[in-house]
């Protein structure tokens, strides 16, 4: 599913969540946030932190695909963004 807006964001979270059958104080614990800040990123709220929202994708199995909407060369294959690997070199810099 592409997901374009805040709200658009919100909703994914939201049917993930009752999916699993979490209610709101549940998953709020689960990721490390408030109550209040699920309900509020669920509506759509545009201000929330990155690490956040992805603490919450994470804790729903939610995949994220940073992959680019530009059409392959002729002949070429589309490659897929390796987040696992961006995210191990980052870590790798920090240490």
């Amino acid at each position: 599913m592409l997901v374009r807006t805040p709200a658009e964001l919100g909703a994914v979270l939201r049917d993930r969540r009752k999916k699993l059958k979490l209610d709101q104080s549940t998953f709020a614990k689960r990721i490390g946030v408030s109550r209040q800040w699920v309900i509020e990123v669920e509506h759509g709220h545009a201000r929330a932190e990155l690490g956040l929202i992805l603490r919450a994708l994470d804790a729903l199995d939610i995949r994220l695909d940073a992959g680019t909407e530009q059409a392959p060369a002729r002949g070429a294959t589309r490659q897929a963004v390796d987040i696992n690997a961006i995210v191990a070199k980052a870590r790798k810099k920090k240490a």
